[in-house]
């Protein structure tokens, strides 16, 4: 290996950590390796420069909370301007290019319309999602926490939806000028009826609506097929979230997809002008590829979404951005392709 400490490095300890933190996402590591280094980053945010770089030189860096062997020498390295040996592995290892196609489509894609925070069952801030989000050069990424009747994960209220948009007006007043938006939805439970899991009052306050079946996914096919077309006809949808909901690889184990009439669900998203989302989460790859060239030729519209629940999981448009181009989608039919205004003209609608 080459002499790693001979590169300078000048971007600061917390960045340093926080790519660290994002790349391990982005390549699927274990949870808790990414905790240890986005926990040492809150600890020193707040620290002066000159503070940090006291307890680098007296050596009690790992006296402070959150800060452990490793993430103490990435901030030791740093500090003094060079490379982390660390961060030097973590890019080798995940910060090449995740897929092999979609190159030309993914430039076109102006945002996300599907991403989770700490509010429900994500991992980071919402101020967090965000940053990462203007890093990847987004022009907008939507917020959409899980609904109350989700309580796996920690849904939202209206009481506590409520209390999330005041905090996304705040984030968007302090980021200001940045060129970037981060809008306000939610990932709405689809109920066994077909309703969406959230007040009137509160999904009208949205700027974009993502209905989503968690519950009773081996439901009969002509009772899923009602409850699906009743969640898609509703005024208040824009994008059908991972509609087969199968899962085909990863920590959870593998689930087998809904059976629903495809043709019919997704006739019922062209007729009320609802994307269907390509979900790019590699542990579900939802739609399957035959489903997603039937929404094709019905003429739906899509939103390819990353549905990430940490960071460095914004990244996962690529994967979604491939299986569209190669499934020969057209970019104008792709929502996220769209600029902010006529994508909310359309959300609104």
């Amino acid at each position: 290996m080459n002499d790693l400490g001979s590169e300078t490095y000048d971007a600061g300890p917390v960045a340093a950590l926080r790519r660290i933190a994002f790349l391990l996402e982005r390549g699927r590591e274990d949870t808790y390796k990414v905790k240890a280094f986005r926990n040492a980053a809150a600890t020193i945010l707040p620290m002066a420069d000159d503070e940090v770089r006291r307890s680098v030189d007296d050596g009690t860096l790992a006296r402070l909370p959150g800060i452990g062997a490793s993430s103490a020498k990435v901030i030791a390295a740093a500090v003094r301007g060079e490379m982390p040996e660390r961060l030097a592995r973590a890019e080798a290892e995940h910060g090449g290019e995740l897929t092999t196609g979609g190159h030309a489509l993914h430039a076109q894609l102006r945002g996300d319309l599907h991403s989770h925070s700490d509010w429900s069952d994500g991992g980071s801030p919402i101020e967090e999602m965000a940053f990462s989000a203007i890093e990847l050069g987004r022009d907008y990424q939507v917020l959409t926490d899980h609904s109350p009747r989700l309580k796996v994960a920690h849904g939202l209220s209206a009481e506590r939806l409520a209390r999330q948009l005041e905090v996304v007006d705040a984030v968007n007043e302090h980021l200001g000028g940045a060129g970037f938006t981060l809008l306000k939805g939610i990932e709405v439970d689809i109920l066994d009826d077909g309703g969406l899991d959230q007040s009137e009052e509160m999904l009208a306050r949205l700027d974009v609506r993502v209905a989503s079946v968690h519950s009773k996914l081996a439901m009969e096919r002509d009772a899923m097929t009602r409850r699906m077309v009743a969640a898609v006809a509703n005024p208040w949808t824009n994008v059908l979230g991972h509609c087969t909901g199968r899962l085909v690889t990863g920590g959870r184990g593998t689930r087998k997809q809904s059976d629903f009439d495809a043709r019919a669900v997704f006739e019922a998203c062209a007729e009320h002008d609802v994307a269907v989302e390509i979900n790019s989460r590699p542990e579900r790859r939802d739609p399957p590829t035959a489903l997603l060239e039937l929404a094709r030729d019905v003429g739906c519209l899509f939103s390819i979404d990353s549905d990430a629940h940490a960071p460095g999981q914004l990244d996962f448009l690529w994967y979604g951005a491939e299986r569209a181009e190669a499934a020969g989608i057209d970019p104008e039919r792709i929502v996220n392709t769209w600029p902010k205004e006529r994508l909310l003209a359309w959300a609104s609608r």
